[in-house]
């Protein structure tokens, strides 16, 4: 028998939290990459406060919708998760999404133009996601690699300066790529039972992860421009190298070892976020 305390745990797990918080923590970055130290300051200080918000929401929201979606799948790649367990029910999961996805349009709708314009445009994305491409090759994987990076142009939308923060989703959107890709493979099994037909079913798991390892490349390769565009000093080229480092060796770990490169793949991420979070914080405040 499902009790209360039981439902309420499942409501939180459909959340994902602590993924959640951290695109909020994603949100904050960019717009601190946007304006620097004029984050504290009181007008753009209540825009990213409304930005954080929205974005966790949001994120919160396409977790929920998402794990609808997917009850049948997770049956056979994650029965532990809360709907095949029974915590929450498929409807009540699907209206707990709808609540966050109104909540974070609320905290939006006073942002800049261009910022409810990227809210607006991702909500729709997580829901057509959910719904159409999550089973369309490589499209699925773009889309979310798009809604990971945007948390930082978001940000710098919300801030007023989102050309600041646009190498640094570029770089999201291609580390995110790589991992979607990733996980696809190690989550094939699952998908071809239940017919959708993901990049690695579409063209070999080995195919897949050459598409994976080329986004990571092409991440690692961009990721020195702000140094050469003049916006960061050499400290910040200095910050992402190691990021770069544990980068690339996903990519080589990823053909032996998926399960453990993707996991890699996200520690690489956040030490690339905080080489942006250095490098703007030494012109910021140096």
């Amino acid at each position: 028998m499902t009790t209360t305390r039981d439902r309420l745990a499942g409501v939180l797990e459909l959340t994902r939290p602590v993924n959640a918080l951290v695109a909020g923590l994603l949100t904050f970055i960019g717009a601190f990459v946007a304006v620097g130290a004029s984050v504290f300051d009181p007008g753009p200080a209540t825009n990213a406060a409304g930005a954080v918000a929205a974005t966790i929401l949001a994120a919160a929201a396409g977790n929920a919708v998402n794990d609808y979606f997917d009850r049948d799948i997770d049956r056979i790649n994650d029965p532990d998760r809360a709907i095949p367990r029974g915590a929450v029910s498929p409807r009540g999961a699907l209206v707990w999404s709808v609540v966050l996805f109104v909540g974070a349009a609320a905290a939006a709708v006073f942002l800049p133009l261009l910022a409810i314009g990227i809210a607006a445009f991702n909500l729709l994305s997580l829901v057509f996601y959910t719904t159409f491409f999550k089973g369309t090759p490589g499209f699925g994987n773009l889309l979310v690699a798009y809604l990971g990076g945007s948390t930082f142009l978001f940000g710098g939308a919300a801030v007023g300066n989102a050309e600041t923060s646009a190498t640094l989703f570029a770089l999201a959107a291609l580390s995110t790529t790589s991992r979607e890709i990733i996980k696809d493979v190690e989550d094939i099994d699952g998908d071809r039972e239940e017919g959708l037909t993901t990049l690695p079913v579409a063209v070999g798991e080995r195919r897949a992860l050459l598409v994976a390892a080329g986004a990571l490349g092409l991440a690692v390769l961009a990721s020195p421009v702000p140094y050469f565009t003049g916006t960061f000093s050499v400290i910040y080229l200095l910050a992402v190298a190691p990021a770069d480092a544990v980068m690339a060796y996903a990519a080589y770990e990823s053909f032996s070892n998926p399960t453990a490169s993707q996991s890699r793949l996200k520690y690489g991420m956040f030490l690339a976020a905080g080489a942006f979070i250095v490098g703007r914080a030494v012109v910021a405040f140096g």
